[in-house]
């Protein structure tokens, strides 16, 4: 059995992200490249951005703190601390409003 408290990896990456020159910093605490299900604790300093991408398989992002936009085509939502955002099967990208920390799921 293992347990992670997502405040303390939220924390600890985020101090990552601020010393980062790409200022963002992940660490897969659950599964990886050969497995399924793969949970991700991502974090972004403000105004960093993951540039337009795409993922064959589902996934979500939990909003642990800050706030961030995630933008598809023409559409556009904001995720704050607590939110669940359904991330879309087409192309997307995500800008950091605050420094912020969050919960990456997906599913191959």
């Amino acid at each position: 059995m293992n347990k992670f408290n997502l405040t303390d990896v939220a924390a600890h990456e985020l101090s990552l992200a601020a010393e980062s020159p790409a200022g963002r910093s992940t660490d897969t605490v659950i599964g990886g490249s050969r497995r399924r299900l793969r949970q991700s604790v991502m974090t972004l300093i403000a105004g960093e951005r993951l540039a337009e991408h795409e993922f064959p398989g589902e996934s979500t992002l939990q909003i642990l703190s800050g706030s961030v936009r995630l933008d598809t085509g023409d559409d556009s939502m904001t995720g704050d601390p607590g939110d669940l955002l359904v991330i879309p099967p087409e192309r997307h990208s995500l800008t950091a409003v605050t420094d912020t920390a969050m919960l990456l799921t997906v599913v191959k």
